[in-house]
């Protein structure tokens, strides 16, 4: 069977030549005569792998001197409470509130202190990104939080959030690594790598240095604490070896691509395509306020639930698989993260204009 258009929101495509190098490295990784998957990370040769990873991460991403790179796991929600437990001094937090996983990260965090929910476009199903310009900012607010992303709703911030020097902290899983990004402009940023990095099973975190403590909150276990892995440098314990292998052959991917402008362009031209047709399109129609729309996760609806369980069916039948919504807001959703080429998007809308004409 050929490849089909994976447009999963998570696990995510990986670049076919991604696939491929490990595919040829998987007995035998440049001579070691051993896998990545039975190394020790103990070892030189794997110390070589996570060192290269990092520091092509940092050249791709441009990463100042003063903030750690730090390769961990538990996913993005263990850094739903990894975060307050570090960082939550005052135990105090702001949060803007967008979609699913900032609320579940506002959650998390009222278990540690006082989680003030400053903002939220919950009233519109999380169509749309708040207004945050002038926010009321609390005085005592120890960080203010964001879901950069909303990989359910298909949100994106256009602008970065006034926190009246307050830090940011922002989960930027879904659109990780899709766009440059300055990383000054957060104290602490973050994201899973599954949807557009690498496979499941590790989270990428870049915090700057003087929040790094040796005292957080009580109670917080070591393998949670920030300190832990930076001293270790990401090796404190075993890590996802593997994973954070393959997500160092993504980064060698987007370095000889040009890095992130160019993917940037590219993430943009195929955007362009299926929105350009949902919105001439007399069945189906895109679900999120045009300027809040997202470059990576385009959710969709027609106006049946019937249509919509229809089309799910018949694209799969064709080699678009993937396409149902969030089971939390139903419809379809594609997402069309770095690795899913301009054919795949191309391809699908063509497939969108035959099952219009049809029914």
């Amino acid at each position: 069977m050929s490849r089909v258009f994976n447009f999963s929101a998570g696990p995510g495509m990986l670049p076919e030549e991604v696939l491929k190098t490990a595919a040829g490295q998987m007995l035998d990784y440049e001579g070691s005569g051993q896998s990545v998957m039975e190394m020790s990370h103990r070892s030189k040769v794997y110390d070589g792998i996570i060192k290269t990873a990092e520091a092509d991460f940092r050249k791709l991403v441009n990463v100042p001197d003063n903030y750690k790179v730090l390769f961990l796991q538990g996913g993005a929600s263990t850094q739903f409470a990894m975060i307050p437990m570090n960082l939550m001094k005052n135990r105090v937090a702001d949060f803007i509130v967008t979609g699913q996983w900032a609320k579940k990260a506002w959650q998390e965090a009222s278990k540690y202190g006082k989680a003030n929910k400053i903002a939220s476009s919950e009233d519109k199903t999380f169509s749309y990104i708040p207004d945050v310009s002038d926010l009321p900012i609390s005085d005592d607010a120890d960080y203010v939080y964001i879901c950069q992303n909303n990989t359910i709703y298909g949100t994106k911030y256009r602008e970065l959030p006034n926190t009246k020097g307050k830090l940011l902290v922002s989960d930027v899983s879904s659109m990780f690594l899709s766009e440059p990004m300055d990383v000054t402009k957060y104290g602490l940023v973050y994201g899973g790598v599954q949807k557009n990095v690498g496979p499941a099973g590790v989270v990428i975190v870049v915090i700057r240095e003087d929040l790094i403590t040796d005292s957080p909150l009580p109670g917080t276990p070591t393998m949670l604490t920030y300190k832990t892995h930076a001293d270790a440098d990401s090796l404190y314990n075993t890590p996802p070896c593997y994973n954070i292998y393959v997500c160092g052959l993504v980064f060698k991917w987007l370095l000889k691509l040009g890095g992130l402008e160019v993917i940037k362009k590219m993430n943009e031209e195929k955007a362009a395509i299926l929105y350009d047709f949902l919105d001439n399109s007399k069945m189906f129609k895109g679900t999120v306020v045009p300027e809040y729309r997202s470059l990576m996760n385009v959710p969709f609806v027609t106006d049946s639930d019937e249509l919509n369980a229809k089309f799910i069916k018949e694209a799969e039948a064709n080699g678009f698989v993937n396409l149902k919504g969030h089971r939390s807001v139903g419809g379809m959703r594609a997402s069309i993260y770095n690795a899913m080429p301009k054919e795949g998007v191309e391809k699908l809308v063509e497939f969108m204009k035959k099952f219009e004409s049809e029914n």
